[in-house]
């Protein structure tokens, strides 16, 4: 399956989602506009900008909008021939762009044994199933095979976040994730490792160097890496259905709809904790080091 990427205006994205009205797909993707299905071909507006094609035919209809970006498309040459096919550990994190909510980070290890089980339970890009979708196959998905999840509450994120960046706290993650469940399959050895890709390869090796206990052995690094090995997709959907099972719970405790992203739902939620129990109530449900929380402070 091909994919191709075009960053476009709001206006752009709007004709878009004029042209593709007959086939929008009614399915709630995180930090979308929305998503649609035509000709076999996925298409996906993020709020970002970004318009993610994918299917057969990605790149001939995206070629109707412009040109594709060169950075955003990332090639597989790097990886062993067949990857698809090995034994991967692989890792990917949900929660990073949502202002409520966690950071989640999770690592699974598919062997080849396990590769047709998943693909059987309908395993692909997290983004391209419902959240309804997310939750049941991530039940079926943690029944299968070993992984290692951690969720990092916005408490402690905030209390992190001064000695740690986003990218650090991020390789710190994985690495633990990744170090864990290798502990767990041992004696067994994956083919390879593989990380989604969230930042270049030296900047992982720079920050990971810094870590007392680390994995740098059969790392390979690759954007969209659900794309190449179910491992990752199969770590995205437990991440996600993790995320979605806290922003539950906290909407619970709060009697209201927490929602994901960083939108103006965000801004507003976040001002009305500020007025009931100021910034240390915020502290429990937000990454205080987002826009949003100045954002909030000007609503009050």
């Amino acid at each position: 399956m091909s994919s191709a990427v075009l960053k476009l205006s709001k206006t752009d994205i709007q004709k878009l989602k004029n042209y593709y009205s007959d086939y929008l797909l009614n399915k709630n993707v995180p930090y979308s506009e929305f998503s649609a299905k035509k000709n076999g071909v996925n298409i996906t507006a993020y709020t970002s900008g970004k318009v993610l094609f994918q299917g057969n035919n990605a790149e001939q209809e995206a070629a109707r909008w412009g040109k594709t970006d060169p950075t955003t498309a990332k090639k597989s040459s790097t990886l062993p021939k067949d990857f698809a096919s090995l034994a991967v550990l692989g890792s990917d994190e949900v929660g990073n762009g949502s202002y409520f909510g966690p950071l989640c980070v999770c690592a699974a290890y598919a062997d080849k044994e396990h590769l047709a089980d998943l693909r059987q339970l309908g395993v692909k890009d997290s983004k391209m199933l419902t959240d309804s979708q997310i939750r049941a196959m991530a039940v079926k998905i943690k029944e299968l095979i070993p992984f290692k999840l951690l969720v990092v509450n916005p408490e402690k994120y905030n209390a992190i976040q001064p000695q740690y960046n986003a990218v650090r706290m991020k390789v710190a993650l994985h690495n633990q994730a990744i170090r864990l469940l290798l502990e767990q399959i041992s004696p067994t050895k994956p083919d390879a490792i593989l990380i989604d890709q969230f930042t270049s390869e030296a900047n992982y090796l720079k920050y990971v160097k810094q870590e007392a206990q680390r994995v740098e052995q059969k790392i390979y690094f690759v954007t969209k890496g659900e794309q190449y090995h179910l491992s990752v997709a199969a770590a995205s959907i437990i991440s996600r259905a993790s995320f979605l099972e806290e922003l539950d719970k906290a909407s619970l405790e709060l009697g209201t709809k927490v929602p994901s992203g960083a939108g103006r739902s965000s801004d507003e939620l976040a001002a009305k904790l500020l007025r009931q129990g100021g910034i240390a109530l915020l502290n429990k449900y937000a990454k205080l080091h987002f826009a949003n929380t100045e954002k909030a402070k000007k609503l009050i």
